[in-house]
């Protein structure tokens, strides 16, 4: 259950292996998937809160463009969750690629 008076965004930096391809990922605060696999963990409810027990492995299943940025579609293999992340610079090309591929 989400507290409605918890923030809606709470920055952690943290630093983590990559549960699917095994990187060792240096967090910057807003680091939410592996920029080498682009696979993110069911962690939060809201982002940051770390509050959520599924702890499924979200899969990036797409790309969205709104509003001239772009983001990855993650959807959670264990519950089905989808949510929508930004891509970040460090975003491995050429895995992006095959997500917009794969889309198709």
């Amino acid at each position: 259950m989400v507290n409605p008076s918890q923030k809606k965004f709470q920055r952690r930096k943290e630093n983590f292996v990559c549960d699917q391809c095994g990187a060792h990922i240096q967090g910057n605060g807003y680091t939410n998937h592996c920029p080498k696999c682009l696979w993110s963990k069911h962690n939060d409810n809201n982002p940051g809160d770390r509050a959520c027990a599924c702890q499924g492995m979200m899969e990036p299943v797409g790309l969205i463009l709104k509003a001239g940025k772009h983001y990855l579609a993650h959807r959670c293999i264990k519950c089905g969750l989808e949510r929508k992340n930004k891509l970040a610079s460090a975003d491995d090309s050429e895995a992006v690629f095959l997500v917009a591929k794969n889309k198709n």
